[in-house]
C-alpha cells in the first residue's frame, strides 16, 4: 500500500509531508506496486494505543466475556484505536483470574478488531479513601504473590498495575513488580509527596489518571503530582474527556510534564458508543448523561467517550495536534515497552495508520497492518 499527499506524524518533527509505504503489514522504506490511498487534506497518524479503558458498546473487560472483548476490540479499531490494554476493576481474585484468562485467550485466537497488547490491573491494590468508583469490598493490600498468579493466568499479558504506595508493603511490592517488567502506576492514593517519591525511587514509572483520585497539587503539599514532576522518567495519564479535568488544567499538565511524558487515556466504561442510561462498572450502578458517567452519590465513574475523541478534545483545549497524537500513541507504547513495534510511523513498525481530515479531525480511513478496515 502507498499512502500519498498526507501530512505524516513524526515523533521528533511533528508533521512532515511524505509518502507512507506499507508492505507485508509493516511500514517499508520504499513502496511496491499495490493499493494507493490518497491522503490529500489529511493528517496520517499512528493507530492509537489506549492503555486504560474498561469497556464500550455495552461490554466491560471485567465481565470476562470473550465475545464481549471481541465486540469491544471491533469498536475501538473503527475509532482509530488499534491497540488496547483494557483495565480490570477492584474485584475478587477469582473474577480477576477469569478476566486475565479471557485476555490471554483473545490474544491467542485473534480477531477482526484492535490488537490486545496487555492487561491493566487498576485494582485491587488501592486506598479505601480514594477508591473512587472501585468496589471497596474487594480492596486488597499490595500482594506480589497475587500479582504473580494473575500474571500466570494472563499468560504474561499484565503490563500495568496501579498501587497506592501508602498501603502496607506497597514500596516493596513496587520494587519487585517493577523488576518483573511490569509498569507500576501510582494512583487511587492518599500518598503525600515523600511517599510518592519513595514509590518512584522504588521503580514506579507512571501516575494513574493524574489529579483524579489523589490529593491535590498545592504550594505546601505538592503530593503525587509534585513528586511525579520531580522525577523526569515518570509518565502521567490524563483523562481528556471534557469532564474529568478542566481545560485549563489539561493545558497546564502538558506544560508541566511536557509532551514526552503525557499519556492520554479514555478510562471508558461500557456506555461508550451507547445511548444515555443506566449501566454498571465493577458491579456498581452508573448513570450516563452525555459525557458524564457517575455513581448515585455523584462520584465520576469512568468516561463515556473513546480515546480518539479525547485526542480531539485535547486539541480543542489548545494542545498542539502533534503533542496530542504523541500522548495517545508513542508515549503509551513506551509505557507498554512496545515502542519498537507500535506508536509511530517508521520503517519496521506495524503498518497501522489513521487518516484524519484536517478540517475537523474526523476519520477518513483506518489501515490496520496494511489492510483498509474502515473508510469514511
Amino acid at each position: 500500500m502507498r499512502i500519498i499527499n498526507g501530512d505524516v506524524f513524526d515523533v521528533a518533527r511533528g508533521f512532515v509531508s511524505r509518502e507512507v509505504c506499507i508492505s507485508g503489514g509493516k511500514i517499508a522504506e520504499t513502496c511496491a506496486d499495490g493499493t494507493v490511498l490518497d491522503a490529500k487534506d489529511c493528517y496520517v497518524i499512528p493507530g492509537l494505543v489506549d492503555l486504560h479503558f474498561h469497556g464500550c458498546k455495552g461490554e466491560d473487560f471485567s465481565d470476562g466475556s470473550l465475545a464481549g472483548l471481541r465486540k469491544m476490540a471491533e469498536y475501538e479499531l473503527i475509532q482509530g484505536v488499534a491497540y488496547i490494554c483494557p483495565a480490570g476493576m477492584t474485584l475478587p481474585e477469582e473474577q480477576l483470574t477469569q478476566v486475565c484468562e479471557t485476555a490471554a485467550r483473545y490474544q491467542a485466537e485473534g480477531g477482526p478488531g484492535a490488537e490486545l497488547v496487555g492487561v491493566n490491573l487498576e485494582g485491587p491494590f488501592l486506598s479505601a479513601a480514594k477508591k473512587g468508583a472501585q468496589n471497596g469490598a474487594y480492596l486488597h493490600a499490595p500482594d506480589l504473590a497475587m500479582l504473580e498468579r494473575l500474571q500466570t493466568a494472563a499468560n504474561g499479558l499484565v503490563k500495568l498495575v496501579t498501587v497506592a504506595p501508602e498501603e502496607p508493603g506497597a514500596i516493596e511490592f513496587v520494587r519487585k513488580a517493577s523488576q518483573k517488567g511490569i509498569t507500576v502506576s501510582v494512583g487511587h492514593t492518599t500518598a503525600d509527596y515523600d511517599t510518592a517519591r519513595a514509590a518512584f525511587s522504588a521503580g514506579a514509572r507512571q501516575v494513574t489518571h493524574l489529579f483524579n483520585a489523589m490529593p491535590g497539587f498545592t504550594h505546601r503539599a505538592p503530593g503525587v503530582v509534585g513528586a511525579a514532576f520531580d522525577h523526569p522518567e515518570i509518565r502521567a495519564e490524563l483523562i481528556c474527556d471534557g469532564v474529568h479535568i478542566h481545560e485549563s488544567v489539561v493545558r497546564a499538565a502538558f506544560q508541566l510534564f511536557g509532551p514526552g511524558r503525557m499519556v492520554l487515556i479514555s478510562d471508558t466504561m461500557r456506555a461508550a458508543g451507547m445511548p444515555d442510561g443506566q449501566y454498571s462498572l465493577g458491579g456498581l450502578d452508573v448513570t450516563v448523561n452525555g459525557k458524564l458517567a457517575a455513581l448515585e452519590d455523584g462520584t465520576i465513574a469512568g468516561s463515556a467517550t473513546n480515546l480518539m475523541d479525547c485526542l480531539r478534545t485535547a486539541v480543542s483545549f489548545g494542545i498542539p495536534l502533534h503533542h496530542a497524537v504523541r500522548a495517545a500513541s508513542f508515549n503509551p507504547a513506551v509505557a507498554l515497552h512496545m515502542q519498537h513495534r507500535i506508536g509511530s510511523i517508521a520503517p519496521g513498525m506495524d503498518g497501522t495508520v489513521v487518516l484524519l481530515e484536517k478540517r475537523d479531525l474526523s476519520i477518513r480511513a483506518v489501515v490496520f497492518r496494511g489492510d483498509l478496515v474502515s473508510a469514511g
